[in-house]
């Protein structure tokens, strides 16, 4: 798929047929994830692989936009170092670009996918840290649920030209 068709045709998808993905194609997702631009190439991103069904439900209890997760074939956390990235700002910026690869891949190669947003609601991030027992010093800040889709979506356009500023507002 060219990168264009791609961007323009992804969409969140948040019904999944069950059935695993294979570990070549999490691979590739992986990847693409780590071919995300950083803030000074301080690359601050971890990811935590989900695909333990029971860490799944647990998620799932507390997050009411990740409902689908245990019926994914997996899903992948991304988190933040803050040893690596000091600065807040960039390191979310980091991680949430590496989470956009993820998605494109994701779509690329026909499976299905959805970001699930932690960072930002305090109540996830604890809950999500004390799940997977994260450190102190990693933030988790994006859930990408990824799996064998049951339904198709048509493009969004959503192109909106009132939101385009020239040299100045």
């Amino acid at each position: 798929m060219d990168i264009i068709e791609a961007i323009m045709t992804r969409r969140s998808i948040r019904k999944f047929t069950g059935i695993p993905i294979s570990k070549e194609q999490e691979d590739i997702i992986l990847k693409a994830g780590f071919q995300a631009p950083s803030a000074h190439n301080m690359q601050p991103w971890e990811f935590v692989v989900i695909r333990d069904i029971e860490v799944l439900k647990g998620i799932k209890e507390y997050h009411k936009y990740a409902q689908m997760v245990d019926n994914a074939g997996f899903a992948i956390l991304v988190c933040g170092d803050t040893k690596k990235q000091k600065s807040l700002g960039f390191l979310i910026e980091d991680c949430s670009a590496s989470i956009q690869n993820m998605l494109l891949a994701a779509h690329g190669i026909g499976l299905g996918a959805v970001w699930c947003g932690i960072y930002g609601g305090e109540d996830l991030v604890d809950k999500t840290r004390s799940l997977l027992e994260i450190p102190e010093d990693i933030i988790p800040i994006g859930l990408v649920v990824i799996g064998n889709k049951v339904e198709e979506k048509n493009p969004k356009h959503i192109y909106d030209e009132n939101k385009i500023h020239y040299d100045k507002w």
